[in-house]
C-alpha cells in the first residue's frame, strides 16, 4: 500500500500499519548497507559484459562483499599418519559467508619438527616431521610434557686410563682422564602445550586456504609488509645415504650423508641429480664391489646401507659422482649429519661410533679430522658432539679452520617457548631452528628474525624415495616456476651459500625441517 493510501482513507487497519512500518525498516536497512547501490552497479557492469553464467558473475561479486571468516571453534582427535605413527587431526570450523565450513588437516602431534626460510616461509606450515628411531632416544626425552628426572648414568665419570706404552713402570702417562661433562636435565614441558603448534600450523594454513593464496605467499605477508620484488629460492638438500644406528651394519657414526648443490643451480636440475645418483649407487653395491650390508630405504627415504666404516660410505659416494662426471667438491658438496648425542654410551663416557668401536670426545675430534682431510668434499658436519662437549666444538673447529662448517642442531636451543636460550657451543657456523610442538608460527618467525643470517640458500627435503617426500619435490619446481613466470625469482649465485639453510618436511611423513643461521 502506498503512502496516498495512508493519506486519503481516515482509518487505517492495523496490519496495513504494520506492513507499512516494515516496509519503512528494509528500506532504511537496505539502503543504510548500501545495497542498492551495489546491485545497480553490478547489473550495470553485468550488462556491458555480458558473461555467460550470469549467477556465476553475481555470486563472485558478492562473495568479495562478504565479511571476513570467523573461527567458531577447534576440534581436534587421535589419529594415524601413512606410517602408523600417532598424529593428531585438528579441524577448524569456520564462518563463511553465514555459513559454518571445516577445514581438515593431519598434523604429526609428536615431535613437530618444523624450519622456516627467510625468503620461503611458505614451507613453514606445509611440513612436520615424526622422527622415531632409536639415534634419537635422548630427544625423545626432552620431549616429555613434564619434567623428569634425570637418569642415573646421567653424570657418569671415566675411570683413571693406564698408559698402554709406559705400563706401570714409573713413568708419567696419561693420568686421569677429564671427568664428562654430564647432560642436561631436559626442558621443562607444560601440560597441554603440545597442542599450541598443531593449532597455530592449522590455522594458518586456513587463513592462507581462505584468501586464496599459497601458503609461502601468505606467511610472507605476516613478515614484509610491501612486496618483494625478488624472491630467492632455496636449493634442496638430497639425503642420499644414511648408515646411522638404525642401520643393519656396524656403523652408526653417518645419520646421513647430504647432498649440497651449488645454490647457482635450478630446482629441476638438483632434483634431477639427486634421483640419477641414487640410482648409481645402487648399481654400484650390487656389482659387489663393497662388502655392504643390507640395503633398504631408511625413514628419512635415502639409501639405507649396512656398512663397517664411514670410508666405505663416503667412497660409494665418490665413485658413485665420478662415474656420473658429477664436480663433488667444487659445485657439489657433501654435508653429514653425524647425530652424536644419540651415540654417546654414558657407561663407558664415549660415542660408539661403530658396533663395538668407542670413541672419547677427544678421539673423536681426530676421527672427524682425518675424515675431512681424506674427503675434502666434506664441507658441514651436522652434531658432531654434544652440546656439553664445549672443548671439543672448540678443538674440532680450530683443527678444521675453515675448510667445513659446525652446525648445531640437537645442540641448539635458540627458541624455547617457557625458558631462556641457553648458549651455543663455540665456534658454531650455523644453528638449526626446529618447529616445537609448544611453539606457535609467530615464535618460529621471531626466532628467525633475531639470527643475523642474509637469507636461507639450502633446503633440506630428506631422500627421494616416497610418493609424498616426491610431492614436495614436485611442490618446489612448481614454486620455482611460478615465481620466475612472475619475474621475481632471484638469480644469480648467493655470496654466502652456508649463511642460511632451510629444511622441511611436509604434513604427512617428512624430513627433519631447519634454518642455520650464521652467527
Amino acid at each position: 500500500m502506498s503512502y496516498k493510501g495512508f493519506v486519503s482513507h481516515s482509518k487505517v487497519s492495523k496490519q496495513d500499519q504494520e506492513f507499512y512500518d516494515l516496509k519503512n525498516k528494509a528500506a532504511e536497512y537496505y539502503r543504510s548497507n548500501g545495497v542498492p547501490q551495489k546491485i545497480e552497479s553490478v547489473l550495470n557492469e553485468m550488462f556491458w559484459q555480458k558473461p555467460n553464467d550470469l549467477y556465476g558473475y553475481l555470486a563472485n561479486y558478492f562473495s568479495r562483499l562478504s565479511c571476513t571468516p570467523v573461527i567458531s571453534k577447534i576440534t581436534g582427535r587421535e589419529v594415524f599418519d601413512g606410517r602408523g605413527l600417532t598424529a593428531v587431526q585438528t579441524e577448524v570450523h569456520c564462518i563463511i559467508r553465514n555459513e559454518e565450513k571445516v577445514d581438515s588437516e593431519i598434523i604429526h602431534m609428536f615431535f613437530l619438527h618444523f624450519r622456516a626460510a627467510t625468503h620461503l616461509d611458505f614451507l613453514m606450515a606445509r611440513y612436520l616431521e615424526h622422527k622415531d628411531s632409536l639415534n634419537r632416544e635422548k630427544e625423545k626425552e626432552l620431549s616429555n610434557e613434564t619434567v623428569s628426572e634425570a637418569p642415573p648414568q646421567a653424570t657418569p665419570t671415566l675411570a683413571p686410563a693406564k698408559d698402554k706404552k709406559n705400563g706401570d713402570k714409573g713413568k708419567k702417562g696419561n693420568g686421569t682422564e677429564k671427568l664428562l661433562p654430564p647432560a642436561e636435565p631436559p626442558e621443562p614441558r607444560l601440560p597441554g602445550a603440545t597442542a599450541v603448534g598443531v593449532v597455530s600450523l592449522v590455522v594458518a594454513k586456513t587463513a592462507a586456504r581462505l584468501l586464496g593464496a599459497p601458503l609461502y605467499r601468505h606467511i610472507t605477508s605476516l613478515r614484509v609488509l610491501q612486496a618483494q620484488n625478488e624472491m630467492h629460492l632455496p636449493v634442496p638438500m638430497i639425503t642420499i645415504l644414511s648408515c646411522g644406528k638404525n642401520s643393519m651394519g656396524k656403523l652408526n657414526l653417518l645419520e646421513e650423508v647430504i647432498l649440497m648443490p651449488s645454490s647457482s643451480q635450478r630446482v629441476r636440475e638438483v632434483i634431477g641429480m639427486g634421483l640419477e645418483l641414487q640410482c648409481e649407487m645402487r648399481r654400484v653395491l650390487n656389482g659387489s664391489a663393497y662388502k655392504a650390508g643390507p640395503i633398504g630405504v631408511s625413514d628419512e627415504g635415502a639409501l639405507q646401507v649396512g656398512f663397517e666404516h664411514p670410508e666405505q660410505a663416503l667412497d660409494l659416494v665418490t665413485e658413485a659422482c665420478a662415474n656420473l662426471a658429477l664436480p663433488l667438491g667444487s659445485d657439489l658438496r657433501l654435508a653429514i649429519n653425524c647425530a652424536a648425542q644419540g651415540l654417546m654410551d654414558y657407561s663407558r663416557g664415549k660415542y660408539e661410533v661403530m658396533s663395538g668401536c668407542h670413541k672419547s670426545p677427544d678421539e673423536l675430534v681426530d676421527m672427524y679430522e682425518g675424515l675431512i682431510n681424506k674427503y675434502p668434499a666434506i664441507k658441514s658436519l651436522i652434531d658432531p658432539f654434544r652440546k656439553e662437549d664445549v672443548d671439543q666444538w672448540e678443538r674440532l673447529a680450530s683443527v678444521i679452520g675453515q675448510s667445513c662448517c659446525l652446525i648445531a642442531d640437537a645442540a641448539s636451543n635458540l627458541c624455547p617457548r617457557w625458558s631462556d636460550a641457553k648458549p651455543l657451543p663455540p665456534r658454531v657456523t650455523g644453528v638449526i631452528n626446529r618447529h616445537h610442538n609448544d611453539m606457535t608460527i609467530s615464535d618460529l618467525i621471531q626466532s628467525i628474525a633475531e639470527q643475523k643470517g642474509s637469507g636461507v640458500s639450502f633446503l633440506k627435503l630428506g631422500g627421494m624415495r616416497g610418493g609424498e617426500r616426491m610431492d614436495k619435490y614436485n611442490r618446489l619446481i612448481a614454486i620455482e616456476e611460478e615465481l620466475e613466470q612472475e619475474g621475481i625469482l632471484g638469480a644469480g649465485e648467493i655470496k654466502q651459500p652456508l649463511s642460511d639453510f632451510s629444511e622441511t618436511s611436509n604434513s604427512g611423513s617428512g624430513c627433519d625441517s631447519v634454518t642455520i643461521s650464521t652467527k
